[in-house]
């Protein structure tokens, strides 16, 4: 079945790629496609099991008809033989025997044979010899010991019947009037096989054979009778008549039957062109192969004379077994190919109401289906233009009715996720104004509160550097100055977080911004107990960055580790390529003490710390947020309390930009 499927597939991709059908019309095509499809295939399968289911049928028939032309054949046989007998008890059969061959015997011997309708009846002495034939009573004194039959009642001393083909001088021994009825010139036959002869004169006879006894139950004779089967037609019209009971067809007989000698028809009722039996005409070669030569039974489809017939054909044997000649009969095939032909006409017919009947339950179901999937798309796009009230009406229990309760339910949800998103958004609004409001004031207050601490600085680090200044003023003046450095570094925080720079981009590399970067720390007091591994991308990738941004973010993230660590742990920095995403990714990884599921989603808020106060506002990781998204990369964590944290960020690979 997979040319079924493939034809589907290609006739849906040519649709789908060059014609834009509604799905009605396409639901039509598809059933079209499977009904044509179908019926084609049920088709060709009523046309093959009708006509083998006839010519079944039709052989059986004639296997039927065979075994009872064979009966007939055989009963013919036992009534020669029956004949045969009752001519054998005969009392003046002694007499004859003993030379005493009177007229009166002859006569009445004759009368017999005439009335039973006997060719031949011969009676021989206990040797063989020919005392009387009836139909030549002058022609006697030969020896018939040799004839199969008579020998074998000799040896047995048992009647016996069978066929048997008497040559021409045996034939002429009997009377002229046997020898022209044996006699048949050949008939040129389509599909006949080749023979030298032109003619035949020997006789195919049924013949029984029977023992003569005395009073004693002393063999004194043999009496022998037959029939010659040689344009006799009394068996085959028997046939003929019981089997098929003349019926005709088309102005020709139904069934035929024919008794072939060796390949030649000599009794038969199948006529020929001319209107005569066709004696003399031969069989197929095909069949005579099959039945003289291996000896089997023929059944099927056969060539006789001058039309095609379901024929059953089987070997006539002899004495010894040999093969003398074939039984046929045969069934006009014309009739059984009407009755197929009108057969597959009535299925055709029934076949093609079927389809129409078909196509127009198709109709209607693709238009309920294409109504439904309609009210679905003008739904759907109503839904997509914004109109989230839309609704459609359940109008079946199936699948669309599941679909059109999807549909509203989905409606539903986006008209719910809608308000939401419309409340986070005034609510974000309200928040961003807040936040760059809160931004601006800080920028002022910072402003103001700068040149303010700048003097307490000073004046505090005067304070301290004075020689007269006594421990607990020192003590006083070190807290003025601690206080006060924290606050400038809060202010410029603030500062930093609430000013928006451009970046200046250039090309660089990610390899030498960290190595900058470590540097830079790796004397500070926090690192002296932390191992730093660099595990670096040797192609050195390149990235177009500002690198004082870039550095800053680097640092942040570097410092966070250590303080993540309490400085004594494992720092490793790890830069490498995704070229499936096109750009670089540079890790830091630390062995801290990580972070907490309920901190991760805050930790790039503004001013959310987990520092102790004193160590930290909060701002470092929301600046580096904010520099990484102004070089169109990203910035992730992977954490795990107890076992230490990632942080990944990623910028495109090196391409400058218009504006860089």
């Amino acid at each position: 079945m997979n040319w079924i499927r493939s034809i589907f597939r290609k006739s849906e991709a040519i649709l789908e790629k060059n014609i834009r059908l509604p799905i009605a019309s396409k639901l039509i095509l598809s059933f079209l496609s499977i009904i044509v499809i179908s019926s084609l295939i049920f088709t060709l399968l009523g046309a093959q099991i009708i006509s083998s289911l006839v010519k079944s049928e039709a052989e059986d028939r004639v296997r039927n008809d065979l075994n009872t032309a064979r009966m007939i054949y055989t009963d013919t046989l036992s009534n020669i033989q029956d004949k045969a007998e009752f001519t054998a008890v005969r009392t003046f059969l002694a007499d004859i025997l003993n030379g005493d061959v009177n007229q009166t015997y002859v006569d009445e011997l004759r009368n017999f044979k005439v009335k039973e309708g006997l060719d031949i009846l011969t009676i021989t002495d206990d040797k063989g010899v020919v005392v009387l034939r009836i139909n030549n009573p002058e022609s006697s004194g030969d020896d018939q010991s040799h004839q199969a039959l008579v020998n074998a009642v000799l040896k047995t001393k048992q009647p016996v019947a069978r066929t048997v083909i008497l040559p021409a001088e045996e034939i002429a021994l009997e009377s002229r009037a046997l020898s022209y009825r044996a006699y048949f010139e050949f008939v040129d036959t389509p599909l006949a096989r080749p023979r030298p002869e032109t003619e035949q004169t020997a006789g195919m006879v049924l013949m029984s054979a029977v023992p003569v006894f005395d009073k004693d139950e002393k063999l004194i004779g043999v009496v022998y009778a037959g029939v010659l089967l040689n344009h006799d037609y009394t068996i085959v019209d028997e046939v003929k008549q019981t089997v098929f009971q003349g019926v005709v067809y088309k102005d020709k007989d139904i069934g035929t039957a024919t008794i072939f000698q060796d390949d030649v028809r000599i009794s038969t009722n199948v006529y020929g062109e001319d209107g005569e039996r066709a004696v003399g005409t031969r069989v197929a070669k095909d069949v005579y192969e099959q039945v003289v030569v291996k000896g089997e039974q023929y059944l099927g489809r056969a060539y006789v004379v001058n039309n095609w017939y379901i024929a059953a054909y089987e070997p006539i044997r002899g004495y010894n077994g040999d093969i003398l000649g074939i039984l046929y009969v045969g069934i006009l095939e014309q009739k059984y190919t009407d009755i197929k032909n009108q057969t597959m006409q009535a299925f055709l017919v029934i076949t093609f109401v079927g389809v129409v009947i078909s196509i127009f339950i198709a109709l209607y179901i693709s238009r309920r289906i294409s109504k439904s999937v309609g009210t679905l798309a003008k739904a759907s796009k109503q839904l997509a233009g914004g109109n989230l009230e839309t609704r459609v009406a359940r109008t079946s229990n199936d699948e669309l009715g599941d679909l059109a309760d999807n549909f509203n339910f989905m409606a539903n949800a986006l008209r719910e996720r809608d308000d939401k998103l419309k409340e986070y958004a005034k609510k974000k609004i309200m928040e961003s104004e807040r936040l760059a409001l809160i931004g601006q004031l800080s920028a002022n207050v910072a402003h103001e509160l700068n040149n303010p601490l700048q003097g307490i600085v000073t004046y505090s680090n005067l304070l301290l550097e004075g020689e007269a200044c006594n421990e607990e003023t020192r003590s006083s003046a070190e807290k003025i100055a601690i206080q006060a450095n924290r606050c400038r570094d809060i202010i410029r925080g603030l500062l930093d977080f609430s000013r928006h720079r451009n970046p200046d981009k250039t090309l660089c590399s990610v390899n030498n911004l960290l190595r900058r970067c470590v540097s830079l720390v790796d004397r500070q007091t926090i690192f002296h107990n932390i191992e730093i591994v660099m595990n670096l991308d040797e192609s050195d990738p390149l990235v177009v960055v500002d690198p004082s941004q870039v550095e800053r973010v680097f640092l942040n993230l570097i410092i966070n580790a250590a303080d993540a660590m309490d400085n004594n742990g494992t720092l490793t920095l790890i830069t490498g390529q995704d070229q499936a995403m096109k750009c670089v990714e540079i890790k830091v990884r630390d062995t801290g003490h990580g972070i907490s599921e309920e901190n991760m989603e805050k930790i790039f808020d503004p001013f959310f710390t987990t520092k102790e106060t004193g160590h930290g506002v909060g701002l470092g990781l929301a600046i580096s947020f904010g520099i990484v998204n102004e070089h169109n990369g990203a910035i992730t964590v992977e954490s795990e309390s107890g076992k230490g944290t990632t942080f990944t960020v990623s910028f495109p690979l090196g391409r400058m930009n218009h504006d860089g």
